[in-house]
């Protein structure tokens, strides 16, 4: 606990100035707290800024670790409230880019070779700055101009300070306040730590990217910068530069003249593509990793930027999210509550009809609107949040896929509000089981799986054999077993008949022994004797009830 005290009076002494302390929801504190920040309401300051700027000039003090949390906390709407949730999406905007950077001299030692041989320029001033790294303009002695992204230095060793201490913290928390158990706070700071970790390997990111520009090369829907892998290292990045219009200047947009209608339906159609045809979805699709190609403005082409974070499911969960989103369309609110229970997303003694009670409650009112006036993201968070009143515990891919989808459909409502992210999700996800879960497509996937496939086939006939033998052997030695207990319970229940029977007799005995030395005791006017005889008696009774 003491490597927490230092680091968290920092973060007190920035909430003070902050006034986070505003913040807390009054009805969660015991009275102690209350009276605190009573107390500190007294002494602090009245804040001057509103809430959302407060949030996030909190966590610009507090570092890059604590403006990606808060980046990542305002996609988590299933745990915090919408106005917090759009206080920490401001800080996906521009941070100080870093100080006194000579990003000459930086390149020169990522490359271990003067920069001069690689490039023939590189902008002093950076494009963009994130924070974690941040990306200047250059070009290579062969002509081409591209961006070369860098880490800030030191930023790791920072990242793993704060992240011991904040998940050491989400551990204190979860130990001492029930309340907080159902967030599951270390598992969410330990995923959240994996993230930072994963955008430090710029050579990952790289090898996501060329992945990604892979998946959609024959595609008029997304454009994935080419990388330079001779030219990257763990810390150091060079890309292909692309010019388009940031997704949110929306006037830009509307002055170049772009399907705003079309744009926003690709951007659906590129998620579900993503997810469900090539499961491998940038799962950090905010605004600023966006931009638009709109050379062909009746044909916009989606660009996209920043491959750290990618998300794939296992195959288990995509059919089961497949299904459950299927069963959702027709309104089976019992088989989305068997495929949730059956896939683990929530414990098996759930009771699904309670569960099943829980989701028609949410699900119901849905379908009284008209669905492009329902956000299908906030259905999925929804959805998610009922599931953890059955304790169920977010797996890091579904919490990247619920961002991911928050993201989708945020950006394309503010490029087309009619948009009707159902009308594109439901025949798409039809589409998928049809083409999926078919025999024809099973027999294709056990041909995919090759020769371990067929030889597992080839064995089923001997493995139900030995699963028979099997159960058969355990079948004999529990019946053994319990002829066993049986007989012991028996030997056990005798002895201690007897030794009951035994101590009554002595109790007897022992009575009748004293009986005349008691009479003579209690005439004489000692009664210490017939107290001690009776305490005697009394005990012995307990222990042979015992």
């Amino acid at each position: 606990m003491s490597g927490l005290i230092r680091p968290s009076l920092r973060i007190i002494g920035l909430a003070c100035k902050h006034r986070i302390d505003l913040l807390l929801p009054p009805r969660t504190l015991s009275r102690w707290a209350k009276v605190l920040l009573r107390l500190l309401d007294f002494l602090l300051p009245k804040p001057q800024a509103d809430r959302a700027t407060r949030i996030k000039e909190f966590c610009l003090d507090l570092g890059p670790v604590y403006i990606k949390l808060g980046q990542l906390l305002s996609t988590r709407r299933d745990l915090i409230d919408a106005e917090l949730a759009d206080g920490l999406a401001q800080l996906q905007d521009r941070v100080p880019a870093i100080k006194n950077l000579d990003i000459e001299a930086y390149v020169t030692s990522a490359l271990e070779q003067p920069w001069q041989e690689v490039f023939t320029s590189i902008d002093a001033n950076p494009l963009a700055s994130a924070s974690i790294a941040q990306v200047h303009k250059g070009q290579l002695k062969t002509g081409e101009t591209i961006v070369v992204k860098v880490v800030r230095p030191g930023i790791g060793a920072r990242i793993h300070s704060d992240m011991q201490h904040i998940v050491r913290l989400a551990e204190w928390i979860d130990d001492r306040f029930h309340m907080a158990r159902r967030f599951h706070l270390p598992n969410l700071m330990h995923d959240h730590y994996a993230i930072l970790v994963a955008e430090l390997d710029l050579l990952q990111e790289a090898a996501n990217q060329t992945q990604l520009r892979r998946n959609f090369a024959e595609s008029d829907l997304l454009y994935v910068p080419r990388t330079y892998p001779e030219w990257s290292r763990q810390n150091l990045l060079t890309m292909e530069y692309v010019e388009g219009i940031p997704i949110n200047h929306i006037e830009q947009l509307v002055a170049a003249n772009v399907d705003l209608e079309i744009l926003a339906h690709k951007g659906v159609e590129t998620f579900f593509t993503q997810v469900f045809e090539q499961n491998f979805f940038h799962a950090d699709m905010h605004p600023g990793n966006i931009l638009i190609d709109v050379r062909d403005p009746d044909n916009p082409r989606y660009i996209a930027l920043d491959c750290a974070i990618i998300g794939n499911l296992p195959d288990r969960d995509q059919r089961y999210l497949a299904l459950s989103l299927v069963a959702f369309f027709k309104r089976d609110y019992q088989a989305v509550a068997k495929l949730f229970r059956e896939c683990g997303w929530v414990p098996q003694a759930t009771n699904l009809a309670e569960f099943e009670t829980v989701i028609r409650e949410i699900c119901d009112p849905i379908f009284a609107k008209p669905l492009s006036e329902i956000s299908f993201a906030e259905f999925v968070i929804d959805l998610f949040r009922a599931a953890g009143k059955f304790d169920m515990e977010m797996q890091p891919q579904l919490a990247l896929l619920q961002k991911t989808l928050l993201y989708v459909e945020g950006l394309g409502r503010q490029l087309y509000p009619q948009l009707d992210l159902w009308a594109t999700a439901q025949p798409f996800m039809q589409r998928w089981v049809a083409a999926r879960l078919n025999p024809i497509s099973s027999l294709i996937d056990w041909i995919d799986a090759g020769p371990d496939g067929w030889r597992a086939l080839i064995r089923l006939p001997e493995t139900i054999s030995d699963m028979q033998t099997n159960l058969q052997t355990l079948q004999i030695q529990l019946d053994h077993l319990s002829a066993t207990q049986t007989s012991s319970s028996r030997h056990r229940l005798r002895r201690q008949s007897a030794c009951r029977w035994s101590a009554t007799a002595l109790i007897i005995g022992s009575v009748v022994l004293l009986w005349r030395p008691l009479l003579d005791g209690i005439g004489g006017g000692d009664i210490s004797m017939l107290a001690g005889i009776v305490g005697a008696l009394l005990g012995s009774t307990l222990l042979l009830r015992a």
